[in-house]
């Protein structure tokens, strides 16, 4: 197999860069093994179709204005030109090996077959889907994930096989859940990308303290006013709906994976009392803090 090795630490986790794919002349697509982070783990876009494993750690993924947690077995098809990114907190130095398998196509090669072959116009309502981003589970899951793998053992029309048999298999299946908004249009150039890179990046690395709309607002050279709509615009999110989702996400982590008492994992992750911490987990998870450790660690018990 070949893999990407790491390129560095990880000092930008949310530039949204343009990656720049090139697929061999005797390839229809790309196939790769990723290990984690290297230097094109960042928030990033491009034209080509992306189908995405993440087959080893956990962490929050980020999907045009969607944020959640992933855990291993996560399968996506990522849309063109959507803003992605898998992110999993690593200590210094830390790489994981072989964590991402990454497929990435360009479409119009297949529309260009399916100038000879009408059977492919069937995958133009997935082309369509894919824009919003797709993740995938149940026996889809299970499915798609053994043929992805089952690519890095075979080359040439045998991996293209396999890889035919796992578009039919994605576009036909139920069993997949939109991630992205159909509102979501952010304005993809560099002057935004840039002011957008610094503003994400301040707010993850500031996430556990008091911070304010006013502070993005002056690193951006805008009024808060403005800096509010120009975040919205190219997020998806309101400032206090991503805050609220990142904290939210750290603190799922530290109730699931330590015994830290309730109380100071709100303040570690940046709330300033109980009772707004309370009412935020409630508003997203539809549980208390409490009931959620309760959750985890049966389940816990259950796979042990």
């Amino acid at each position: 197999m070949a893999s990407r090795s790491a390129g560095g630490s990880r000092t930008a986790p949310f530039s949204a860069t343009f990656e720049h794919i090139v697929t061999d002349v005797t390839e229809t697509f790309l196939w790769r093994v990723d290990d984690y982070p290297w230097e094109r783990n960042v928030w990033n876009y491009h034209p080509e179709i992306e189908i995405h494993l993440v087959r080893y750690a956990s962490g929050i993924a980020f999907v045009g204005d969607y944020i959640g947690e992933f855990h291993p077995g996560y399968l996506t098809v990522i849309g063109r030109n959507l803003p992605h990114d898998w992110v999993t907190v690593t200590a210094p130095g830390e790489i994981i090996k072989g964590r991402d398998i990454v497929l990435q196509f360009d479409p119009d090669r297949l529309r260009n077959i399916a100038a000879m072959a009408p059977e492919m116009a069937q995958l133009e309502d997935f082309f369509t889907r894919a824009e919003r981003g797709l993740v995938f589970h149940g026996t889809a899951l299970a499915q798609g994930i053994a043929l992805v793998e089952g690519m890095g053992e075979v080359k040439g029309f045998a991996r293209l096989s396999l890889f035919m048999q796992l578009l039919v298999l994605l576009s036909s299946t139920q069993e997949y859940e939109v991630l992205s908004s159909p509102n979501f249009a952010p304005k993809l150039n560099a002057e935004t990308l840039d002011v957008l890179q610094r503003a994400l990046v301040y707010i993850f690395e500031n996430i556990a303290t008091d911070i304010h709309l006013a502070e993005l607002a002056y690193l951006a050279g805008m009024s808060e006013t403005a800096f509010s709509r120009f975040f919205k615009k190219n997020t998806g999110n309101s400032f206090t709906d991503h805050v609220n989702k990142l904290r939210i996400w750290q603190a799922c982590k530290l109730l699931a994976e330590t015994e830290m008492p309730i109380t100071q994992i709100c303040f570690e992750v940046g709330y300033l009392n109980i009772s707004n911490f309370n009412r935020t987990f409630l508003l997203y998870h539809r549980m208390t803090p409490s009931a959620y450790r309760r959750l985890t660690g049966q389940r816990r018990h259950t796979r042990i």
